[in-house]
């Protein structure tokens, strides 16, 4: 059968989106993870260019199946996306530049940039939305963007992979949130909020969202009859008063806007905690060259220097005989002993003319609220000279999120 014809006969080409206007040897499409019915077994090779799918072959075989698009392609550039607007676009590149990982833009105008650390990877400014789409769609292979995105726009697909789940950063909750006045003043529960007898099919409970898939799990979740989801984007807050929402399904922060906009949380209203996070096609981990050596890099970097984050190198000269009595001062004496125990060195003077060695130093790691702790106790058991510098990075033998990623791809 021509190429043609089998598309046109097994209506593959509404799916994809196929032109007749394009030649019959070369059609393109955008990469869907989604299986495909055909009428006979045929055998779909493919591989990608770019954002598309340049289908070469239809071959009859057997009887009837299914089989889903091909996932190997030819682009050996890894990309990365990233958000292009918004201060969790700004918290990204900071991020990223801390873990000596900046990314290069040419012009502020261009989508396309580089890191010059990773040779090999594009970096992709996109809406937070488009992040996902483009790594479920098969156009990037990893995205650094609110785990709420992933989780609304991801919608439970199995190829997408939480690499990092704990950027520090973005860190917010999807919440539902009512007014505080009216028929509302004295529910405090989705519980009670269920209970009310104002819903009915006729009269619905209105809830506005930007987050449908999440909404629909959630009302199903907690068992919410007689509702009804609306669909906007931005100042949401407002939709009650104006009449238009009875509620709002929405990211919280400190809660500041909903309080100014006489709003309030209720129990069991949270759908889900959110910040940023790395997320990456698990396709993409396993078929496209450099990919996961690309993603070990960037995820060991990310690591060591969040371990790092608000954590300092204590040094301090303490006197004593021997490193051990030294040493079993220090544990048994402070909180602090450093990640696996204290470094203990012997510090040489001289005097008379001759050396000696009769202080130590000490160095211990300790985190921000409780270095004047440290300090303290180490002055308490004949400390001196105590010096303290922030730490960068803190990298562990191998980073934990590294093999739980391997895991999950069963490498």
């Amino acid at each position: 059968m021509a190429l043609y014809d089998a598309f046109c006969t097994t209506g593959i080409q509404q799916t994809l989106g196929f032109s007749p206007s394009l030649s019959p040897s070369f059609y393109r499409a955008r990469l869907s993870t989604q299986t495909l019915p055909f009428s006979s077994r045929r055998e779909l090779r493919a591989f990608q260019c770019s954002s598309s799918v340049i289908v070469e072959e239809l071959r009859n075989d057997d009887a009837g199946t299914s089989l889903a698009l091909p996932e190997k392609t030819d682009r050996k550039v890894v990309r990365l996306a990233l958000p292009s607007k918004g201060r969790m676009a700004e918290d990204t590149i900071n991020l990223l530049k801390d873990c000596q990982l900046a990314v290069h833009k040419p012009n502020p105008r261009q989508y396309i940039a580089s890191i010059s650390s990773l040779p090999g990877l594009e970096v992709w400014f996109q809406r937070a939305s488009d992040v996902v789409r483009k790594i479920r769609a098969g156009d990037v292979d990893l995205g650094i963007v609110g785990y709420d995105m992933v989780c609304e726009y991801g919608e439970d697909d199995d190829d997408l992979i939480v690499v990092h789940d704990a950027l520090g950063f973005g860190e917010c909750h999807l919440a539902l949130a009512i007014p505080t006045s009216g028929i509302f003043e004295n529910i405090s529960s989705v519980s009670e909020l269920a209970a009310m007898k104002h819903w009915s099919p006729e009269r619905p409970l209105r809830i506005v969202t930007g987050y449908t898939h999440l909404g629909k799990k959630f009302v199903d979740k907690i068992g919410l009859k007689h509702v009804r989801l609306l669909t906007a984007d931005g100042a949401l807050e407002a939709a009650p008063a104006m009449g238009t929402a009875d509620a709002i399904l929405d990211l919280v922060s400190s809660g500041t806007t909903l309080r100014e906009n006489s709003l309030k949380e209720i129990e069991g209203g949270t759908v889900l905690q959110s910040q940023g996070v790395l997320v990456a096609s698990k396709r993409s981990l396993l078929l496209r060259e450099t990919a996961l050596d690309k993603t070990h890099e960037i995820l060991e970097r990310l690591e060591a220097h969040l371990r790092a984050k608000n954590q300092f190198t204590v040094t301090a000269n303490m006197r004593g005989n021997s490193k051990d009595e030294v040493a079993e001062r220090i544990l048994l004496n402070t909180e602090f002993h450093g990640l696996q125990g204290p470094t203990i060195c012997p510090v040489f003077s001289k005097m008379n003319g001759s050396v000696l060695e009769n202080y130590y130093a000490i160095i211990i790691c300790v985190t921000k609220h409780r270095l004047y702790d440290a300090v303290k106790q180490l002055r308490k058991i004949g400390g001196s000279g105590v010096l303290v510098s922030p730490l960068t990075y803190i990298f562990d033998e191998e980073p934990p999120r590294w093999r739980m990623l391997l895991d999950k791809l069963n490498q």
